[in-house]
């Protein structure tokens, strides 16, 4: 593609070819988030979440070790057995799908026979269909 020097000067083509008036390309804050940043996000909640469950069995001890109540320390220690499982179905989980992604199951059910029978041509509509023009061309020869 030859772009004239003197129309890549002017501003409007810089902006219709995606460049500011400085020249950077401009960014485009319709698309996805990169893989890899995605990837960190849902590292750094993980994370989070796990960060939880070393502080939970330490004050479960401490707890133990003030009030010498086993039920406090096994109620701290219930409340932190689900945290593992909670961090790796908050990190698995992808950004929320966009309005104009398109949808890949297709909800309408698809038939499949037990016992599938290989498809015939029908020979009978090409003599059918040749039929009509041989029958009307007799018919009016011999009309």
């Amino acid at each position: 593609m030859h772009i004239d020097h003197k129309l890549w000067n002017s501003r409007a083509m810089k902006r219709e070819l995606g460049f500011d008036d400085e020249g950077r390309p401009v960014l485009i804050t319709a698309a996805a988030t990169p893989y890899e940043e995605q990837h960190r996000q849902r590292v750094r909640k993980y994370l989070a979440i796990m960060s939880f469950r070393i502080p939970a069995l330490i004050l479960a001890a401490a707890a133990y070790g003030l009030w010498h109540n086993g039920l406090i320390s096994l109620a701290i220690i219930a409340v932190s057995l689900p945290l593992p499982w909670m961090a790796v179905l908050i990190a698995n989980d992808r950004p929320p799908r966009r309005a104009e992604e398109p949808r890949r199951f297709n909800d309408s059910p698809q038939r499949t026979p037990l016992f599938p029978r290989a498809e015939h041509r029908a020979l009978d509509a090409g003599i059918s269909a040749a039929q009509p023009h041989a029958a009307g061309g007799r018919d009016r020869g011999s009309h």
